[in-house]
């Protein structure tokens, strides 16, 4: 046997770590085919501090990824995850190659076959009875695999577990050289320990921004583009964006259309409800909602109008009704008793292309029935003849909800849901990846309920051609009567169309929030300029006409991108100097706060986090509350978060330490080093210089 049938028969359920590992190995602790353009003729997909990436080999782990998943992640959500692990791996086999990292042969040799082996080869070659690794198998089985270098399976097998081996490994000492560098002096331990004892008492006075009517108040440009060059780090965008302005024309199902798609089922019920195989019919008329030739719980019958179809006779119809985007009409096929969920244990004797040939497997399950029947432990008999490595290590045993019974082969489920427990049957199932005589036999069934068999036949609810050409004919007359955002927006005001807008629409965007998937459209954006308009664009159910109404360069955000983040810091700003300079007059507390309408209020007990009582997260006042200038005394007014502060100290304190400070230390050290990581892949990344022409091929 090959070593990577071996591992998968033994260790199936590591393969989807393993190959996970070997797509996040470098993201440290904290963490279809289309060409064109100028591009056509390079598979370069970016470069990376002057490496490039190449776009064969981004498609492969995007398939790769895509497999862990069984199949069902769409492209564009699997692309950012995968151009970030790429762009992760770039830099740090670059900072390992600066480093002078490596992982050389006689290190791998070792942990292959030293005393502590990796987890995925240790568990596809330990012997389930004994408990004992065998690594002498293990060596021989690399010296066959060293005989076929060209094997496909060979390479595989490197992708999928040496390579991700080999990467945790590097990445672990690049991860130790961070941690040793970390280190937290004693008095850092002593002064987070004093301070974590120290308590303050205050009274203040508390006049919040929502005194101020926002009226009162008004923010320019002039005045953003000030706050934003103060505070450039939280303004400065990495990537280029766009911004649209659009109306829509509704292309929804009309009234009529719905009634049309009612009257068509209204007109099946009849030859539903007489017809003796539901599953033909349905596969004759066509149904959004597929057969299922199995009974479902009461419990998990989680249909619209489930309480009344519960109750029809068998063979009545009821319906039509909406469920979601159809409607649909349901017919009861049948009743009985069944349980909600079922252990079962079995023996599996593959045949065909997976195993012996039908007659053989046959005889192989009939003669361990026989032998069970006579005494043989059932267990051994899975250890020594079962062909599904899934339940090889659990004596055969499988627990099931009825909610899998439709994933389940129809004769397996049959015996564990429709049978009795104690129930032991041999089957055959051609139909699945565990095709085979299966020997079944029923642990426990639990939970005996009410089950149905119902067949349902449902239809869309679509638009008509003419309510679709209605649509189209009406964007098509917008579109046609503009030509930039002024004309565009004097059109929309006189039909009185909505304009909406959407902003920070990235290059390589496939989603616009509140229209929906359109990467062609996307792309229309960036291949077009300011007053730009779009032809009629379908999205979802609706027509779409746009106008490009800005672009947006790497930089300092503009005025208008960084007013919905700047505007509520201004506005704060100019409402605290309104404050200041009408509501804070008095020499005591009790004056400023008559001054202000407002009340003096005490807190007790106040620590560095940060948190007040009754008036939330004021760093500033809890600084304050602990300046020892201030006792007795009253400040000047304090601008914080939510409003102007007043305050005097009453009293400054500190419980008793109790805390081991040496603990503590470890504690901080602790921490730092386990964002060293995370903080490390961000630096090199930022620092990095990327050349991305992802937008060239999707």
């Amino acid at each position: 046997m090959s070593i990577i049938q071996r591992i998968r028969e033994r260790g199936a359920w590591i393969v989807f770590g393993i190959i996970a590992l070997a797509l996040i190995a470098f993201i440290l602790q904290d963490s279809s085919f289309r060409g064109g353009g100028m591009f056509s003729n390079t598979t370069t997909l970016a470069k990376v501090n002057g490496e490039e990436i190449d776009r064969n080999d981004f498609e492969a782990k995007m398939e790769m990824l895509n497999q862990m998943n069984g199949g069902q992640i769409q492209r564009e959500q699997l692309m950012p995850s995968v151009w970030n692990m790429v762009v992760e791996q770039t830099v740090m086999q670059q900072e390992f190659q600066k480093l002078g990292i490596s992982f050389g042969s006689k290190e791998l040799n070792n942990m292959l076959f030293g005393s502590n082996p990796p987890q995925w080869l240790r568990q596809g070659f330990t012997d389930p009875n004994t408990g004992v690794y065998d690594s002498v198998k293990v060596r021989q089985q690399f010296v066959e695999m060293k005989k076929r270098p060209n094997d496909p399976q060979v390479k595989q097998f490197w992708t999928a577990y040496i390579q991700p081996t080999i990467d945790q490994a590097l990445q672990e000492k690049y991860q130790n050289l961070l941690t040793k560098a970390v280190y937290v002096p004693k008095w850092m331990g002593e002064k987070y320990n004093a301070d974590n004892n120290s308590f303050s008492n205050i009274r203040f006075v508390s006049v919040p921004y929502g005194s101020v009517d926002d009226a009162a108040v008004k923010v320019t440009d002039e005045e953003i583009n000030a706050y934003v060059k103060k505070h450039e780090k939280e303004f400065t965008v990495k990537e280029a964006s766009r911004s649209i302005a659009y109306v829509s024309f509704s292309a929804a199902p009309t009234a009529q259309d719905s009634a049309v798609v009612y009257q068509q089922l209204e007109s099946l019920k009849t030859e539903f409800a007489a017809t003796d195989n539901a599953q033909q019919f349905i596969n004759m008329k066509g149904s959004e909602t597929p057969f299922h030739d199995g009974y479902v719980t009461a419990s998990n019958l989680k249909v619209p109008n489930a309480d009344v179809i519960k109750q029809l006779p068998l063979n009545e119809v009821y319906g039509p009704y909406v469920d979601g985007t159809n409607y649909t009409i349901a017919k009861m096929v049948g009743k009985r008793m069944m349980p909600d969920s079922v252990k079962v244990r079995h023996i599996l004797i593959n045949f065909g292309t997976n195993g012996l040939a039908d007659s053989t497997a046959k005889k192989r399950i009939d003669s361990i029935a026989t032998a069970i029947k006579g005494g043989a432990d059932f267990n051994q008999m899975v250890l020594q003849y079962s062909d599904d490595p899934g339940s090889k290590d659990k004596a055969g045993e499988y627990e099931f909800s009825s909610l899998q019974f439709p994933v389940l082969s129809k004769e397996f489920a049959e015996v564990a849901f429709y049978g009795n427990a104690g129930d032991k049957k041999t089957v055959k199932v051609e139909n699945s990846k565990y095709t085979g005589y299966h020997y079944i036999e029923v642990l426990q069934q639990k939970n005996m309920q009410d089950a149905y068999k119902i067949a349902y036949v449902s239809k869309p609810i679509l638009p008509s051609d003419e309510t679709v050409n209605a649509a189209n004919t009406q964007a098509q007359q917008f579109a046609a009567a503009v030509k930039d955002r002024k004309s565009f927006d004097a059109l929309a005001e006189k039909d009185k169309t909505p304009v909406l807008v959407a902003n920070d629409i990235k290059e390589l965007d496939y989603v616009i929030n509140g229209l929906g998937s359109n990467r062609q459209f996307v792309r229309w954006i960036y291949e077009n300029d300011v007053d730009d308009i779009s032809e009629p664009t379908q999205m979802d159910d609706r027509i779409v006409v746009a106008v490009i109404t800005s672009v947006n360069k790497p930089g300092l955000m503009n005025a208008a991108s960084a007013r919905p983040m700047a505007e509520p810091f201004i506005k704060n700003e100019k409402k605290a100097k309104i404050i200041i300079d009408t509501k804070i007059k008095g020499q005591t507390l009790e004056a400023i706060a008559q001054a202000a309408n407002s009340t003096v209020t005490t807190a007790d007990s106040l620590t560095f986090n940060g948190f007040v009582p009754n008036v939330g997260n004021e760093p500033k006042l809890i600084g304050a509350a602990f300046n020892k200038s201030l006792q007795n005394k009253i400040s000047g007014p304090i601008a914080g978060n939510g409003g102007v502060y007043v305050l005097t100290v009453f009293s400054i304190g500190a419980q008793p330490g109790m805390a081991d400070v040496e603990m503590i230390r470890q504690s901080l050290m602790s921490n730092i080093q386990s964002q060293m990581g995370y903080r490390a892949m961000g630096a090199l990344k930022e620092s990095a210089t990327i050349k991305d022409y992802r937008s060239k091929f999707y």
